[in-house]
């Protein structure tokens, strides 16, 4: 049977810097034509140039908590008090309609949701760093983490890693080079 790309999705996982957000670029740049960026829903306020509608759909929690309510989601997380993150249901058929592949950015728990929900039609990449040493040293070079919120990225990375088993290919991102590459030919394969 013949899946067409009403039906797909690709979703990218891994913990916070394993390069996730690079590879994914690079995929949306590669095949621009096949494939679209699925723009996630956030109640955080947006940071430095961030647009709506374009990083993020950022809303109030009165207003995303509606949203759960009324089904509107394919997952939802909230990953910090007050703070919610989720894929709305309507940004996968934006995406379809357009003749596209959606490619979900997400974290590890979302990606789980949405393959229960797809489990025929979802490919999913698990980005894995090297090392918990080396996704710490990089954590501490963007220079955006206190020891604390360093120390909880770290502790949660090591968690997220545990279920890396659940995703249908492992990339692990000891050269972003050849980890790009890998994602691409999975892609290819899979679109």
């Amino acid at each position: 049977m013949t899946i067409n790309n009403q039906q797909k999705i690709i979703v990218i996982t891994a913990p916070s810097g394993a390069g996730k957000t690079s590879i994914t670029k690079y995929l949306l740049e590669t095949f621009p034509g096949k494939l679209a960026f699925s723009i996630s829903a956030a109640t955080r306020k947006a940071r430095g140039n961030e647009k709506n509608g374009v990083d993020y759909y950022f809303m109030s929690e009165e207003e995303f908590t509606n949203k759960i309510q009324h089904d509107e989601f394919v997952e939802w997380e909230m990953v910090y008090e007050g703070k919610y993150y989720g894929t709305l249901k309507s940004e996968l058929a934006r995406i379809w309609n357009e003749g596209k592949i959606p490619v979900l950015d997400i974290d590890v728990k979302g990606a789980i949701h949405v393959q229960q929900q797809y489990p025929e039609t979802t490919l999913s990449l698990f980005i894995e760093p090297p090392s918990v040493e080396e996704l710490k040293r990089r954590l501490q070079s963007r220079g955006t983490e206190n020891e604390e919120s360093l120390n909880a990225r770290v502790n949660k990375a090591s968690y997220e890693l545990s279920f890396k088993h659940s995703f249908d290919h492992i990339i692990v991102n000891d050269d972003l080079e050849r980890a790009k590459k890998q994602a691409e030919d999975i892609v290819k394969a899979f679109s």
